[in-house]
């Protein structure tokens, strides 16, 4: 399969409308849409990227009044969410209606749905004329791509279309947070933060972890690079003396001698921004162990720190 680049958000609408799928760009990350009522296209996801097909998938609209079509019901807590946060990072879960098919949802009860901030996002959906269901653009498991040369360092001759953008603006994908209840339950977190959360509703709070899986990112292995990921706040001597090649990435100058490759970040914003792309740049270049700084899990934190102990889950 040859895969198209394109910076015409009409001209990759056209592989959807077709059937097909294809990445596009959104604030968070790289997203492989396909037409969220077209069963046959959204299992054409699942296979392009190894993906368990009980991980449901989280539909991208252009416009808010598209989320009634998708959702039996919104509740006064999507719709707060809704009202401050859309367009943007945030994704909200709430009861679906029969027109969505049950591979987009892993067979729940419950839709995923958000609308991107990105301009040429909501263009491409804009274009599509339906509803995008789509997860992070790279192979189940590995770092999302933040850029369109990760997706086809990743998943060239897979697909067969990616429509070229911008870097993505957040580099961590979208909170998720559960609206059928009376408060807001955050499944994933991300960019929009408890604390932001908090200000609409102060009951507010982390789910547990549960067997049935809501959101994605909660279920199975993610956001691994190829080499080892190790978290530490004081290295001391716990620095092997390896021959392996290592690198850094933190907020700490004074942590990051003696590696092949490191990247300081000014901010945790900045750290959650250039994570998943760091990863990409130590598995392109062959790197053996990555040292992540921990940092305390507050505000964005929580989410740095989320992807960050998936990645270094054995």
């Amino acid at each position: 399969m040859q895969t198209k680049l394109t910076n015409s958000a009409r001209t990759a609408a056209r592989f959807i409308k077709s059937g097909d799928i294809v990445a596009f760009p959104t604030e968070t990350v790289y997203g492989l849409g396909a037409n969220a009522y077209d069963e046959k296209a959204v299992r054409k996801i699942f296979k392009a990227k190894g993906r368990p097909g009980d991980n449901p998938l989280i539909v991208h609209v252009a416009y808010k009044r598209d989320i009634s079509v998708l959702a039996a019901e919104i509740t006064p807590s999507a719709k707060k969410i809704i009202k401050k946060f859309f367009p943007g990072p945030a994704t909200v879960i709430l009861k679906k209606n029969e027109i969505v098919p049950d591979v987009v949802t892993g067979g729940l009860d419950t839709i995923a749905i958000r609308m991107p901030a990105s301009k040429i996002a909501r263009e491409f959906i804009k274009a599509c004329g339906v509803p995008i269901a789509a997860p992070s653009a790279n192979s189940s498991g590995s770092p999302s791509p933040t850029s369109f040369v990760h997706v086809l360092k990743d998943m060239k001759g897979k697909i067969p279309c990616i429509l070229t953008g911008p870097d993505a603006k957040y580099g961590l994908e979208s909170t998720v947070i559960d609206c059928t209840g009376k408060h807001p339950v955050i499944l994933r977190p991300g960019s929009i933060t408890l604390e932001q959360l908090k200000k609409l509703d102060s009951q507010t709070k982390y789910g547990r972890t549960s067997r049935k899986v809501k959101s994605p990112g909660q279920k199975y292995r993610h956001y691994k690079p190829k080499a080892n990921v190790r978290l530490i706040a004081d290295f001391g001597a716990r620095i092997a003396n390896s021959k392996n090649k290592k690198a850094f990435i933190g907020l700490s100058k004074k942590l990051a001698k003696g590696f092949e490759l490191v990247k300081i970040s000014r901010t945790p914003e900045e750290y959650a921004k250039n994570l998943f792309s760091f990863f990409h740049k130590c598995d392109e270049i062959g790197i053996k162990t990555i040292y992540c700084e921990k940092i305390s899990e507050k505000g964005i934190g929580a989410a740095i720190m989320n992807r960050l102990k998936k990645a270094a889950s054995r």
